[in-house]
């Protein structure tokens, strides 16, 4: 029987959808909420933002109480670029239903910022993933009945394509996990890059 230590990982994320996907890769993060204030960063390319953004996450959970010694910390955030604009969640169903008609039958970028602080080291790998997504011309009706539902106003980009709007997803061009918010293949070069293996993160 294997007694190879398993090393913890602190999810700095209130995503569902991030949660579930490490799950699923083996892996049971513990779960800290940052309640960073997304709006403080302005004025900055997509990928970069998405990226500053997972660092702050990081940085806020690191000291916190519920995190247990020698866990590696991961801060995410993820924002759609579309003609150069950076989209997080929308901020009401008008809002929604705008960015649909606006994303409809067109491609965006999709940037996820990864940051893994290693608390034992006290070092900090962080990466951004980019991922093109094109959009399924949908019609208004499919865009009301979507928005309807609540969905699109808690994820970035207005879109999931690991819930009801993976129907209007045509196709992607790089890591579908990177879509719904974290990109397994990227995080484990982070945890490389900090000395650890994969697969001292199976639980």
């Amino acid at each position: 029987m294997s007694t190879r230590p398993v090393v913890p990982l602190v999810l700095a994320s209130a995503s569902p959808a991030r949660r579930t996907t490490l799950q699923a890769a083996g892996l049971d993060p513990i779960v800290v909420v940052s309640g960073v204030d997304e709006s403080q960063l302005v004025d900055l390319p997509p990928a970069e933002l998405a990226l500053q953004l997972a660092e702050l996450k990081c940085a806020a959970v690191v000291g916190r109480d519920e995190v247990p010694a020698g866990a590696l910390v991961l801060g995410c955030d993820s924002v759609l670029e579309l003609d150069g604009e950076a989209l997080g969640k929308p901020h009401d169903p008008d809002e929604a239903r705008r960015r649909w008609q606006a994303m409809r039958g067109r491609s965006g970028v999709l940037h996820s910022g990864h940051c893994l602080h290693d608390t034992a080291s006290g070092r900090v790998a962080a990466a951004t993933g980019s991922t093109t997504v094109h959009f399924a011309d949908v019609g208004d009706d499919e865009i009301d009945a979507y928005v309807a539902t609540g969905e699109p106003l808690h994820v970035a980009g207005a879109f999931t394509i690991d819930g009801l709007g993976g129907a209007f997803i045509a196709g992607i061009e790089g890591d579908h996990h990177n879509v719904v918010g974290v990109s397994l293949p990227l995080l484990r070069e982070l945890v490389l890059e900090l000395g650890h293996g994969w697969p001292d993160l199976w639980r």
